[in-house]
């Protein structure tokens, strides 16, 4: 069945009476026809054939949706439901999942709002710190149960992608001029050469996977208020495959891109947290290409609408691909990364001014987190809200705590990444090993102590929700008779709001 015989199964999708009365809506894409009627969805493969896919006989369509089904099951169960036939019955009657001779093939799927999809939640301005923060568990949840493959055929197809967007930038060197287009290619392939042996460490550790390869905003969807990945990529094994970071360079680059990079931001910092992978710190450096080869293969794809669309839709197609080609070139020339220290007592809004500060940090999406609570919950293995004994809180353990967030920051600084302690930093040696550690990288170093009366952090810590701090108003009683001892850290006034706090920290760290 070629594309132009397929009219009559669409005809047949698009007939409200196939669906019980049901008003139908049809979704098309470059690759499938998508049939929403009631609360069910019919996905039919174009009978198509690309360099990357080939749908062109009806056995490669029965078989990528059977894929398809199959692949996306393992994380949106409740989207997915079966593959069903379209057949042709005695006389030539088409109709669904009949017992005549199958001419089609359908993935049936369970129908969502539309206005759930994340892209949809972005544009009106819904992705909030709470959804970004369950968005990294989700992704962190799906990589868990991806399966390790061979690294060195991705490894070798991430210099080819490079080449194909570079010939691709020059032959519309209209819209991607040819310098600029250069640089990007020569970037690129140096920083492929110099993290390949990286990339060829984390496959042995099994962080090469089969992944969803196709994971930005628009295929995740907001169901039973948890986000769910869908729409995998099925049609080729090796595109759906990548360092797991690099699965989630795709999501980081869509939220940097559309302004929210305090949400990509969070995300990141969340998945690492969940992962508990030391050595994702070290692969930080794997980033800038990661998203800038994301953002490039979106300018060079919009840019292929151009040709096919409506005259007066081209001007904005043609802006689209340009903003991502200069998201490409961003990322590709990260900024230098520094570190910054937040101390203070209890109830000081260290971790709210952390968050608020590291999304602002260069290079994208922002600095890595490293919050003191969070760590010694690691340490003993519990989750993050579960109150720890006293003895949790004894000088020798404190130091262990304050010994693993200085080496996982060394860890980020040093692949070229910003990251900022998160701490109360109460004595003279704990400010000094942070500034040490600066000095040590070579990095710019910037110490902030937090200051708030004790009405204010006592009021601060009674109004507190689930939160990693054991912190509590005894605490902050007991921490008015430390002896900070010579304090040559910046002083952050504390005791106002949120954004007041944060805007005398940025004049900080950006003298």
């Amino acid at each position: 069945m070629s594309e132009g015989d397929q009219d009559a199964v669409f005809a047949l999708l698009a007939d409200s009476a196939t669906h019980g009365g049901s008003a139908v809506k049809r979704v098309d894409t470059h690759a499938a026809a998508v049939f929403l009627a009631g609360e069910r969805a019919l996905k039919v493969k174009r009978a198509v054939r690309f360099p990357f896919l080939d749908y062109s006989t009806l056995a490669k369509r029965k078989e990528a949706c059977e894929a398809e089904l199959r692949i996306n099951r393992s994380f949106a169960p409740d989207i997915y439901r079966r593959v069903l036939a379209i057949t042709r019955e005695d006389g030539g009657r088409l109709t669904l999942d009949g017992a005549g001779t199958a001419v089609e093939w359908a993935l049936e799927m369970r129908r969502f709002d539309e206005n759930a999809t994340l892209d949809r939640l972005a544009q009106a301005g819904k992705i909030d710190a709470a959804l970004a923060d369950a968005l990294g568990r989700a992704v962190a949840a799906l990589h868990a149960g991806a399966k390790p493959v061979e690294p060195e055929p991705w490894i070798a197809a991430l210099a080819d992608y490079i080449e194909q967007n570079d010939a691709a930038f020059r032959d519309m060197a209209e819209l991607f001029p040819a310098a600029e287009a250069e640089t990007v290619a020569r970037r690129s392939r140096a920083a492929h050469s110099r993290i390949r042996p990286l990339l060829r460490e984390r496959g042995q550790r099994g962080l090469v996977r089969h992944l969803h390869g196709d994971l930005h905003l628009g295929n995740i969807v907001l169901l039973g208020g948890r986000p769910v990945p869908f729409d995998a990529i099925e049609f080729s094994p090796l595109i759906a495959s990548g360092d797991v970071l690099y699965d989630l360079a795709f999501l980081l680059m869509d939220l940097v891109e559309r302004g929210l990079n305090p949400a990509a931001n969070r995300v990141l910092n969340r998945y690492l947290a969940e992962t508990k992978r030391v050595e994702d710190l070290d692969a930080l450096a794997t980033l800038p290409l990661f998203l800038s080869l994301r953002a490039a293969i979106r300018a060079k794809v919009t840019a292929a609408r151009i040709d096919h669309a409506a005259p007066d839709q081209r001007a904005a197609i043609a802006r689209s691909a340009r903003a991502y080609f200069e998201f490409a070139r961003r990322f590709i020339e990260p900024g230098p990364p520094r570190l910054v220290a937040v101390g203070g007592l209890s109830g000081t809004g260290k971790s709210v001014l952390a968050q608020a500060l590291a999304g602002e940090l260069a290079p994208d999406p922002g600095a890595v987190v490293l919050r003191s609570d969070v760590e010694r919950k690691a340490l003993f293995g519990e989750d993050e809200h579960v109150r720890l004994p006293q003895d949790a809180y004894s000088p020798a353990v404190t130091a262990r705590v304050y010994a693993v967030i200085a080496d996982k920051a060394r860890r980020a600084v040093a692949a070229g990444h910003s990251a900022i302690l998160d701490a109360v930093f109460a004595t003279p040696q704990e400010r000094a090993a942070a500034g040490t550690s600066a000095e040590i990288l070579g990095v710019p170093f910037h110490g902030l102590f937090l200051e708030a009366d004790l009405d204010t952090r006592l009021a601060r810590l009674s109004g507190r929700g689930r939160d990693p701090s054991d912190a509590d108003a005894a605490v902050a009683r007991m921490q008015q008779s430390y002896d900070l001892g010579a304090l040559d850290w910046t002083r952050i006034d504390a005791s106002g709001t949120p954004e007041e706090t944060l805007a005398r920290a940025r004049k900080a760290v950006n003298p």
